[in-house]
């Protein structure tokens, strides 16, 4: 990068950009889990394997008109040139829920791009940049572990309530917030 350049942002989906999680817990609920058993930020096929049903029911029932940008995430997009989507999601939904929007990010890749759990380095290729060149904002303990195992930034999307920071974290409070790390 130049010394004017700025970093890109690279965000996970579910529980970052979209306020998905009764989405996601209701597509369960319809296959017979109890809600209180769903916990979010896994690989579809793992949390499925986990519950005892399989991916393609779960995604049968999984209604992709429901979920919505938290508030501020659309005025947050706006203002970027550049940016990317990370997410464990599964790609046609994904990509469904993009085309939705309206959002276009540079790139986008869900878990079947990855055969699993989602990787930054794949996002960094494409993107021609290095690790030092993003930042990558997720609500969960396995977002921060793919930032760390990329060795690239990572920021905490405390506009999500559920969010449990960890040491060291930096926590935005606002979608907007991101703007500051670039």
């Amino acid at each position: 990068m130049t010394e004017t350049a700025r970093k890109v942002p690279v965000f996970d989906l579910d529980g970052t950009l979209l306020d998905s999680d009764g989405a996601l817990a209701d597509a369960f609920v319809r296959c017979g889990v109890e809600r209180q058993q769903v916990t979010f930020g896994h690989v579809v096929a793992e949390e499925c394997a986990r519950l005892g049903i399989t991916v393609e029911d779960y995604l049968g029932a999984y209604d992709s008109s429901v979920a919505s940008p938290y508030p501020g995430v659309d005025e947050l997009l706006s203002e970027l040139t550049r940016w990317a989507v990370v997410s464990n999601k599964d790609g046609p939904t994904g990509r469904k829920e993009l085309a939705r929007l309206g959002w276009s990010p540079e790139v986008a890749l869900f878990s079947d791009d990855f055969g699993g759990a989602k990787d930054l380095a794949r996002v960094l290729d494409r993107l021609g940049l290095g690790n030092n060149d993003i930042v990558y904002v997720g609500d969960t303990d396995h977002d921060r572990f793919c930032a760390e195992r990329a060795g690239v930034a990572f920021a905490l999307a405390g506009w999500n309530e559920r969010v449990a920071n960890g040491s060291g974290d930096v926590v935005l409070r606002r979608p907007i917030d991101v703007l500051g790390l670039l």
